[in-house]
């Protein structure tokens, strides 16, 4: 059974989920726009250090209601995407279940504002325990994943278990079936995917506003 992320009970602030130190850099600067209480968590590499700083974070007074949205790099899984396209998680799976994201459609519309020329993928966000390369690439693909990642899956799971809250998932493709690369840091990609990650800021606001609005 999967588990489900409605929208929130009482307005909280953005909270906005990544684990590398270079995808915290790319997020740090709110801008125009800025929800008040707007919080970039870093929670380190891999499922379970995302569930456990997403716990801790969520726990802390004022919290109640407060949006979640996992972002960062990723892997792309589908033939024809490129380092730089984006991301919209429709639903987050990990072997625990499936989480179904907030408000999908007006992000994707928002990121094709924010960066006019980037592709902007919608489908399922597969979680892994370690990087993903070759055959396990095609497997996960099979399933009907788009794209895979180490964190989203955990934190968007955490996120909806700690209440009813929007939950959302945008990730930028560093690496893809023709595009396999070794090292984020080292590659022309990684550096894309950074000012790409940067430039997309104005959407998450823009979605997290709406996820405050009353729902008819």
């Amino acid at each position: 059974m999967g588990a489900r992320g409605p929208g929130p009970a009482v307005p909280g602030p953005l909270v906005v989920a990544c684990a590398l130190r270079i995808e915290r850099a790319a997020l740090r600067g709110t801008g125009r726009g800025a929800p008040e209480e707007y919080a970039v968590l870093r929670t380190g590499m891999g499922p379970r250090a995302a569930e456990r700083a997403v716990e801790r974070t969520l726990a802390r007074p004022g919290m109640a209601g407060a949006a979640v949205l996992a972002t960062g790099f990723c892997a792309g899984l589908v033939p024809g995407m490129h380092p730089g396209d984006l991301v919209v998680a429709q639903e987050a799976r990990d072997p625990r279940g499936t989480v179904a994201c907030t408000g999908t459609a007006l992000l994707a519309e928002a990121l094709a504002r924010a960066v006019p020329g980037r592709t902007v993928h919608l489908g399922a966000l597969t979680g892994s325990d370690r990087v993903v390369r070759g055959q396990e690439r095609a497997r996960l693909r099979a399933t009907g994943a788009v794209a895979v990642d180490m964190e989203s899956a955990a934190t968007l799971w955490t996120a909806a278990r700690a209440g009813g809250r929007p939950v959302a998932a945008v990730r930028v493709i560093v690496d893809a079936p023709e595009h396999e690369l070794v090292r984020i840091g080292t590659v022309r990609g990684g550096i894309s995917a950074f000012r790409v990650l940067r430039a997309v800021l104005p959407a998450f606001y823009e979605w997290h506003r709406s996820s405050l609005l009353p729902r008819r």
